[in-house]
Formats: C-alpha cells, structure tokens, sequence
C-alpha cells in the first residue's frame, strides 16, 4: 500500500491541518492541499485518490449541508501513523439528517463509508465531525 521512501528522504511530516470557509469556491484548494500532503506519504495512487475523494465529499457535505444560507469554517486534518492514515472534517453548524432525494444525490456518506476501510460520524450541538480511517499495510506501533 505504500512504496518505501528513496534512500536519504526526510520522513514526511506526520500530520495535516488545515481551516478553510466552507464554499464550494473553497474547497478545491482544500482537497488539494490534502493531496499533496498524501503525496510526501508514498501511498500507492489508488490509495491516495480514494483518501482525497472521500475527503472532498465530507468537505462537499460541509459546505452544503452545515451552514444554510452562511458560510462557516471547516477543518481537515489528516495523521499518518504507521499502519493507517485517518482524516477528520469538521464543521461547526447544524447537523441535518439526509433528505430523500430522486437517486441522483444524496449518495456522499455511503462513497465515504466505500472508499475507507472504517468511517463514522458525530452530530453534536455545535457542529459534525466525520473520520475516515485507512489501513496502509505498515506495521502497527508497538
């Protein structure tokens, strides 16, 4: 699932942060920053697109779904630790449950609950977090 580093490269830096409005003009930039920091990891493409995918779509889900008719913020992070790399978006609106919908929307949490090997959701007063979890392959901390 990862390719090993070249010999003499620095480790990459473990950890992903970053606080965005979320709009849709926003966001982007966001997902591209998430790629780029998953691209110092070494992970194999495949890996690394769905991580960036199903990362996109929570940050989507942010910018439609938690602020209506405002903008607020949103943050990504994202950690790699041997073993796994998990990322978490968070907002700080109003959870709104799913509508029902014609069949052509409403599908992001079940393309995050695809793409990763674990995913859950919390719904709190202030806001929502989703976390997305995927095994690399790498062997665990001892």
């Amino acid at each position: 699932m990862t390719a090993p580093r070249p010999p003499g490269a620095p480790a990459p830096p473990a950890s992903f942060h970053r606080r965005s409005t979320a709009l849709a003009g926003r966001l982007p930039e966001l997902r591209e920053a998430l790629d780029r920091w998953l691209t110092t990891l070494h992970l194999d493409a495949e890996r690394r697109e769905d991580i960036v995918l199903a990362g996109y779509e929570a940050m989507a889900n942010t910018a439609e779904h938690a602020y209506p008719g405002e903008a607020g913020p949103v943050d990504v992070r994202a950690e790699a630790l041997p073993g796994r790399i998990t990322v978490t978006v968070t907002d700080y609106g109003t959870w709104r449950p799913p509508q029902s919908t014609n069949g052509l929307r409403g599908r992001g949490l079940l393309l995050i609950d695809t793409l990763a090997d674990h995913s859950a959701q919390v719904h709190r007063e202030d806001g929502t977090t989703v976390t997305m979890t995927w095994l690399t392959g790498e062997a665990p901390l001892d």
